[in-house]
């Protein structure tokens, strides 16, 4: 930490370069800081000699971006806008702040969703803003502060908690209704892009061999249950997202087959992101929820 600290270029220095980055000139930018053209050409100059590279090549009086120089100017100004953005939402929420958040679209459709405005209710200071992603991604290059994913672990370079396990069971339409796990190997099956060896699992769990044949893929559990409840195969799917289809009878579980777990649901968050008060607040109150009904 100490060593990146040291590697880290005075803010001045940072603003000055993004500035005349922008503009191609030392004077507009020396405008726009209310800086004279010396003291910018100075932040510039010792910005390159930390750095050990030409930032600029200059030609007749004008300042044009080095390759190298345009991929440092569009990380500094990508940051520049997150701080910037921060200290808005800061002074905008003092008492809690804007939470990013991203999260899977079924579990925040069926489970977050209905149970958010408790937890707004409990902390009126926070603002939450929700957008989906399915897969893991790098938490650099998105303005979000944490993740509800599925998984086995945190990817790498994130740090979270375990929230809790997803058990999944076989559900059909009532005309393709299996009694045994033996019965439904001759059927054909619906799988979720995300989790293809879901249906191996499930075999072996049951004491069965995993059947021959692709399973049909699906990349959305929106799209998995109304193939499924169209007749066109079996599907694994957790309980809480179906509750409705199977109180209706629209789908039936194989009853003589218990529901498994192949992996978990995290809170995670960029490393050293974990003192954020927001966050904090989403950890506490979704470590005190009961996990999703198997």
């Amino acid at each position: 930490m100490l060593h990146a600290r040291r590697m880290t270029p005075p803010m001045p220095w940072l603003t000055a370069f993004e500035a005349v980055a922008r503009h191609g000139s030392v004077t507009a930018a020396a405008q726009e800081l209310d800086l004279t053209q010396g003291a910018v050409s100075r932040q510039i100059r010792k910005l390159e000699e930390q750095t050990g590279v030409d930032l600029f090549r200059r030609e007749r009086k004008r300042l044009f971006l080095t390759p190298q120089g345009a991929v440092y100017a569009e990380e500094i100004r990508y940051s520049i806008s997150r701080i910037a953005k921060a200290t808005v939402a800061l002074r905008a929420g003092p008492g809690g702040g804007v939470l990013n958040l991203a999260i899977l679209p079924a579990f925040g459709a069926h489970w977050l969703a209905p149970r958010l405005p408790a937890f707004l209710k409990a902390h009126p200071g926070i603002t939450v803003n929700l957008t989906t992603r399915a897969d893991p991604f790098e938490f650099s290059r998105e303005e979000l502060h944490g993740a509800i994913h599925f998984g086995q672990a945190p990817w790498p370079g994130t740090e979270g908690v375990k929230l809790w396990d997803e058990e999944i069971l076989a559900v059909t339409a009532p005309e393709l209704a299996a009694p045994s796990a033996r019965d439904l190997a001759g059927q054909p099956r619906l799988a979720l892009q995300s989790r293809p060896d879901a249906w191996a699992a499930w075999f072996s769990a049951c004491g069965e061999a995993a059947p021959g044949g692709e399973a049909m893929i699906v990349d959305q559990f929106a799209t998995l249950v109304q193939a499924t409840r169209a007749g066109l195969g079996a599907a694994l799917v957790p309980r809480y997202l179906i509750a409705a289809e199977l109180s209706q009878g629209s789908l039936v579980a194989v009853k003589s087959a218990r529901p498994i777990s192949i992996g978990a649901y995290f809170l995670v968050w960029p490393e050293g992101g974990g003192d954020l008060p927001a966050l904090r607040a989403l950890k506490d109150w979704l470590a005190s929820q009961p996990a999703p009904a198997p």
